[in-house]
């Protein structure tokens, strides 16, 4: 069964509405949390790339990555958990993982699906909340994992604390 229903959170996915980038995040995220995303990756075979600017490198350790000098360029890591939905994922911060997705890739009920999976995924693998906000909006989640509920559920109408 699909944790969201297209026909229920479309006006969600609407670039035009929401922006193209919306943010998804993990908040009070540790080091910690960064490398068990960072190990699903790995576990899950999901196709990935890591690179600071246009240097590709091989797969980082979050406390080396996330400990760089403060002048260095941000790395990003480029997540496939299908052929057609793409996550990059950056290291601004140890605090929170944060990534974006294109919302033009994530149409449609099969796409949710898939979205939907990867955020569960995450979510299950840290035992936290993974949330999306709409492009620029950050603090407003629309969608996210809750972690009793153990799927993805609507929450534009719901406080999130």
């Amino acid at each position: 069964m699909a944790d969201l229903l297209w026909d229920d959170v479309k006006c969600f996915f609407d670039p035009d509405l929401t922006g193209s980038l919306p943010d998804a995040r993990v908040p009070d995220a540790l080091v910690v949390d960064w490398q068990a995303v960072l190990d699903l990756v790995a576990e899950k075979g999901w196709k990935c790339q890591h690179s600071e600017g246009e240097t590709v490198l091989p797969m980082p350790r979050a406390e080396a990555v996330l400990s760089r000098p403060a002048d260095a360029e941000c790395p990003d890591l480029r997540v496939w958990p299908t052929a057609e939905v793409l996550a990059i994922f950056r290291f601004h911060a140890a605090d929170e993982v944060d990534f974006d997705v294109d919302l033009r890739e994530l149409q449609g009920q099969e796409r949710l699906d898939a979205f939907c999976g990867f955020l569960r995924a995450i979510g299950r693998r840290l035992g936290k909340p993974v949330l999306m906000d709409p492009e620029g909006d950050s603090g407003h989640p629309v969608i996210g994992f809750d972690v009793e509920a153990d799927r993805v559920v609507l929450l534009a109408d719901l406080q999130v604390r």
